[in-house]
């Protein structure tokens, strides 16, 4: 390597992207339900204990569309745009016939991550039985997940915001392991390329960068003074049954995540899948 680029390397190493808050602007929610009118104020009492922590700082106004007879999905878009949240809630297969089927969330909750710019806060359906002890019932330990940590501000910011004060704040990120092998097998077959450096130091480049993001994570949201605690879990696995096990393993309340992707209709990367599986988390789409 000449010394331009040697130069050059050490110099790109040493920049850190560092966590830079960003505004979180939650006044109106609108919760979309399919529940009879006996059951609407308990549903809306519930949702409001969970969301407990975004009142800390402000009165939300809540409002309410829906109702047991069945309505278009064009409904629940046109609700949205006359009532212009910050927030929608509603839950998994809202007027399917299973409440608890493990393929898809229903044609309403599809459109609704899609077809939207605004936060979509996915709950189990009311229906559901048998959830874990821990859910709905507050926001005290809540992850944000991404396959790129480093620099994104906004899912940060944003699962920072629906933290309760003092609770934890786990921020995951996991490389694919399977991906990582196939750059690795590449480089095998080069000649100038020492395998098993290549392979220690992509490791552990891969997994310094989240890791030094979690640390200015911790330093910007410690000035805050709401006593939210910044943990991390980075590794190299296989996406989905590694976020599930830290799910289950921390008791996860909430799950954060990305769901818009520019080049395509479809949820972001593990989005979907995750979004399938995780039957009993409440999940945050952005």
């Amino acid at each position: 390597m000449g010394s331009l680029d040697q130069f050059e390397s050490v110099f790109n190493a040493a920049a850190k992207e560092m966590f830079r808050p960003q505004p979180v602007a939650i006044g109106r929610v609108l919760i979309v339900h399919d529940l009879e009118e006996a059951a609407q104020d308990d549903f809306l009492y519930l949702v409001k204990g969970f969301l407990a922590a975004l009142e800390q700082d402000a009165k939300l106004e809540w409002r309410m569309f829906g109702g047991s007879d069945r309505f278009p999905v064009k409904a629940v878009l046109d609700a949205v745009e006359e009532n212009q949240p910050d927030l929608i809630v509603t839950y998994r297969h809202l007027h399917c016939d299973a409440v608890d089927w493990p393929f898809g969330l229903g044609a309403h909750v599809d459109v609704l991550t899609q077809a939207t710019t605004t936060p979509v806060l996915i709950l189990p359906n009311p229906a559901r039985e048998n959830l874990p002890s821990h859910s709905l019932k507050n926001t005290d330990r809540v992850m944000a997940v991404t396959d790129h940590l480093a620099g994104d501000h906004r899912l940060v910011s944003y699962a920072s915001e629906f933290t309760e004060q003092g609770g934890t704040l786990y921020l995951s990120h996991v490389e694919d392991a399977t991906v990582f092998d196939r750059y690795i097998g590449a480089i095998s077959k080069i000649p100038d390329l020492d395998t098993d450096t290549a392979r220690d130091q992509l490791r552990a480049r891969l997994l310094k960068d989240p890791n030094d993001y979690v640390e200015s994570c911790r330093a910007g949201l410690a000035v805050q003074a709401r006593g939210v605690r910044v943990e991390g879990r980075i590794k190299l696995g296989c996406r989905l049954s590694d976020y599930r096990e830290l799910v289950d393993e921390n008791e996860i309340d909430l799950l954060v995540m990305y769901t818009k992707d520019e080049d395509q209709m479809a949820m972001h990367g593990v989005a979907y899948p995750l979004a399938v599986e995780l039957r009993e988390t409440p999940l945050l789409m952005l």
